[in-house]
């Protein structure tokens, strides 16, 4: 057994919080490139409005024999995605930066393609590839953030197990749909 203490000096960490308390909760204890994690959310944030953009059009442009069941999962996923992207600018202030919601330049802020799809098929397919780039780029972000801050990894390891969620969903509707 070591004498090591758990925690460092607390009058030192005491004395560390009543500096810059303008910084709210981004502490001297923050490791990572605040600046680039603020872009990376912000082209996360981009990501997830352009797919509630396209899950509202698919849920409103569903038709045929399935579309009642479709078009329900594709509004569970829209609001699942605002979700995220509520979470995302929530984070994005807590660092200290804006959320950008701005429309001009959001498909280039966005990982993932705005596709309308014509039939009910394409439109699962184009929200099944939307899912599998999110979810290839949230994975790499979570990469990124390593331990250097373990808040904004945990929240995006979540909305990550959602995306996957969401591919299972879509990869269920193509088969019963089937060719």
């Amino acid at each position: 057994m070591t004498d090591k203490p758990f925690l460092s000096d607390i009058q030192a960490i005491r004395e560390r919080a009543r500096q810059h308390i303008e910084q709210g909760a981004v502490t001297s204890g923050y490791r990572a490139d605040r600046d680039t994690v603020i872009r990376l959310l912000n082209e996360s944030l981009a990501t997830e409005i352009v797919c509630v953009l396209r899950y509202k059009r698919h849920f409103f442009m569903a038709s045929g024999i399935n579309a009642q069941s479709v078009a329900a999962e594709f509004l569970q996923h829209a609001n699942e995605e605002q979700m995220h992207a509520d979470q995302i600018a929530q984070r994005i202030v807590q660092l200290g930066g804006e959320p950008n919601f701005s429309p001009e330049g959001l498909l280039t802020r966005s990982h993932s393609e705005y596709v309308e799809g014509t039939s009910l098929i394409d439109m699962i397919k184009e929200d099944l590839v939307a899912e599998r780039i999110a979810i290839d780029s949230y994975r790499e972000m979570i990469g990124y953030l390593g331990t250097d801050d373990p808040t904004t990894r945990r929240m995006m390891e979540t909305i990550l197990a959602m995306e996957e969620e969401h591919a299972d969903d879509l990869v269920s509707l193509l088969e019963e749909l089937g060719p």
